[in-house]
């Protein structure tokens, strides 16, 4: 748990530590190049937990950066490298909340920090819960934009130009009780 003040959403996750179900979730992002196309990747390896106890709700999650797959290897290997994620040098992307709070609708939003290629920077991300069959197991869909320059990845070839600033993010994860076998 963080120091800082968070609130409490007992109707969205219950008490305990909630762990990502790995096998059963997608870490994902698009973002538009050209202005005609938009390119889709995913990230294979990820992990994470959500802590919910009487003091608040805690978020955290970290991605290995070398494990981007777009579909195009050329492309993967040029956004693991130094121009954009420097995976060689910073080889996980961080996740922390330090606030989460209940929004209408029955969803939260969850405002903490992101560390991509050694920059930190707030963001905030918006999460709707769903229920799985299994009791011990909840959905969550994640949503939320970085803009990669203030994460100091900035087009430095006119090859590079056309892609955007924006990088849509889209999680869709399970998470399982840690309690549960």
């Amino acid at each position: 748990m963080t120091s800082a003040t968070q609130q409490r959403a007992p109707a969205l996750v219950p008490a305990g530590t909630w762990t990502v179900d790995q096998a059963r979730s997608t870490v994902g992002f698009a973002i538009r190049h050209m202005v005609v196309a938009t390119v889709r990747g995913r990230f294979t390896e990820f992990g994470g937990a959500i802590e919910c106890d009487e003091h608040g709700t805690c978020v955290r999650g970290v991605v290995k950066a070398a494990s981007v797959d777009t579909g195009h290897e050329l492309r993967d290997e040029r956004v693991r490298g130094a121009d954009f994620l420097d995976a060689a040098a910073h080889p996980e992307i961080r996740f922390a909340s330090r606030r989460v709070e209940p929004t209408r609708g029955g969803g939260m939003r969850v405002a903490g920090v992101l560390t991509i290629a050694g920059a930190t920077r707030p963001v905030e991300l918006h999460v709707t819960v769903g229920h799985d069959s299994d009791p011990d197991a909840l959905t969550l869909e994640v949503r939320g934009s970085v803009r990669r320059s203030d994460f100091g990845i900035d087009p430095k070839s006119l090859l590079e130009a056309g892609v955007s600033d924006r990088v849509d993010l889209a999680l869709d994860i399970r998470i399982r009780s840690a309690g549960a076998r």
